[in-house]
């Protein structure tokens, strides 16, 4: 039998946290839980060029704080706040509450957040670019921007601004450091097994 565990489920609480933060009884817990699906799936559909790494939703009485982890905060402000607005108010029709408040925070170094590599891999790859460079090229760009990489089989170590750089967990194909989220590490699952399997002979 497996052992596979959820890879967000086994860092909660140790280089992770929650991405939706409140608290709700057992009548309402049902209805937030899906009203954060339709919150991230909405944002993901409306922003799709604006390199979203990750939506944290938080409540409070009576308030929804969303928080989105973008590369690309210039398309999701829009000219002079328009568009951050409209989006302002396309949620609220959305989720039927007044006070909705949205807070961008760009990512600086997008070559190393393992959702935005991923994501930008599978639009080269729908524009039928060869799958081999469009990961190489991937790789090259994290491993300018600060990534490390480690022994003979192309293993990487991520390094970010919140990182004190200190490893604390390296095994196979993966690798985690201190103060960074799960999804600071390169690749994604999809991606892992043609990510770290390159050797420094290999040209584009």
């Amino acid at each position: 039998m497996g052992q596979k565990t959820n890879p967000i489920g086994n860092r909660l609480g140790i280089i992770r946290g929650w991405e939706s933060n409140w608290y709700a009884s057992r009548k309402d817990f049902s209805s937030r839980l899906i009203e954060d699906t339709k919150i991230r799936t909405y944002l993901t559909a409306r922003i799709n060029k604006g390199g979203i790494s990750k939506i944290v939703i938080e409540r409070t009485l009576g308030k929804l704080i969303i928080t989105i982890h973008t590369s690309k905060p210039g398309i999701i402000i829009g000219k002079g706040g328009g568009e951050v607005d409209r989006i302002k108010e396309e949620l609220k029709k959305l989720t039927g509450k007044d006070d909705v408040q949205i807070n961008i925070l760009e990512i600086r170094r997008p070559e190393l957040d393992a959702m935005i590599v991923a994501d930008t891999i599978a639009k080269q790859i729908e524009n039928r670019i060869n799958f081999k460079r469009a990961i190489k090229m991937a790789i090259a760009s994290a491993l300018r921007m600060g990534a490390e990489k480690e022994g003979q089989t192309g293993e990487m170590t991520v390094q970010t601004e919140e990182m004190t750089g200190e490893v604390v967990e390296t095994g196979g194909r993966q690798a985690a450091v201190a103060g960074a989220p799960a999804d600071q590490v390169l690749a994604a699952e999809g991606a892992k097994r043609r990510l770290y399997h390159y050797s420094k002979s290999n040209k584009y």
